[in-house]
């Protein structure tokens, strides 16, 4: 039991490395293909890589479940990527890697309101939801004057949001004996379908001439086969391990990966005040729940 859960604590963390980098490779995909188009484009190269990885169909025993993988693949996929996608054309990857760590508050707020059995969160959560939200405002808001319409930033929050959801649903899944890729390729099939009439409505009209290009088409491939196959296998795997709450602490590192990479890649740059408000966020973050006191928590348990 305990050799499980620090395999997917790990697991989570590797999983949350890889995906503080997607950020950066989404901006980068942005110069050439529009939002719907990388959002559809990687899911379906993540299926096929799925289907490859797992050719066994599964006969789903509940009508339920299927509801469940419906409602994974609206939120996780289509909702999430849509949101985080857009909103890196209006704000930094920088911002959006550091919002998006604020879903382990809006998963926790959920799973409590769906699940009655979850410990109380303590006064701790609460102070550390206040220091985040205070730091997400200064990011949002990181000029000398205030602006009230921050866009990007807003959008990326919606994502965090949307992403509670499907953390909760995967957590209502718990206890099924579905193999965890088949559960992740049911989810993809889900998000694919959700994504279509968006893309039909937004345009779905690809330069394949931009594949020439050794960087595009290893973006894409890194977020459809890498980011999106593997890590989501993955990530279910330390939720149904681990629990949702929990594992959703792992997001806290996020924005410290794609700070990083933003940094190397792209060359952006913090002010002063989105700096402050990095570090306010993540002492918020830490404050609401220590990952090392969960792990601690979780081995003696």
């Amino acid at each position: 039991m305990k050799k499980d859960l620090f395999k997917g604590h790990l697991i989570a963390v590797l999983t949350v490395a890889v995906w503080g980098t997607t950020y950066i490779s989404t901006k980068i995909l942005l110069r050439a293909f529009s939002p719907a188009e990388i959002l559809i484009t990687r899911f379906v190269l993540g299926y096929i890589f799925l289907w490859l990885l797992h050719p066994k169909t599964e006969k789903v025993t509940d009508k339920k479940h299927e509801l469940l993988f419906f409602g994974a693949g609206l939120s996780g996929m289509t909702l999430y990527y849509l949101l985080e996608n857009v909103s890196l054309l209006y704000t930094t990857a920088s911002n959006v890697g550091v919002i998006i760590a604020a879903a382990p508050f809006l998963t926790a707020l959920l799973a409590k309101l769906f699940f009655r059995k979850e410990k109380p969160l303590g006064a701790g959560f609460y102070v550390g939801m206040v220091l985040a939200f205070a730091g997400i405002a200064l990011m949002s808001f990181n000029s000398t004057k205030l602006q009230l319409n921050p866009k990007g930033d807003l959008l990326a929050l919606a994502g965090a949001l949307a992403w509670a959801v499907y953390s909760v649903i995967i957590k209502k899944l718990d206890g099924t004996d579905y193999n965890v890729i088949f559960v992740t390729r049911r989810i993809f099939f889900w998000g694919i379908v959700t994504m279509i009439p968006i893309v039909l409505r937004s345009g779905f009209h690809p330069d394949l001439a931009q594949l020439k290009s050794f960087t595009n088409l290893f973006n894409l491939l890194y977020l459809g086969i890498i980011a999106s196959a593997v890590c989501f296998v993955t990530w279910n795997y330390a939720l149904r391990v681990v629990g949702a709450v929990k594992t959703s602490v792992y997001i806290y590192l996020t924005p410290i990966v794609t700070i990083v990479t933003s940094i190397i890649v792209l060359g952006e740059r913090l002010t002063p005040i989105s700096a402050f408000g990095t570090a306010l966020t993540l002492t918020g973050l830490l404050v609401s729940e220590n990952p090392v006191k969960l792990i601690k928590a979780q081995d003696n348990s």
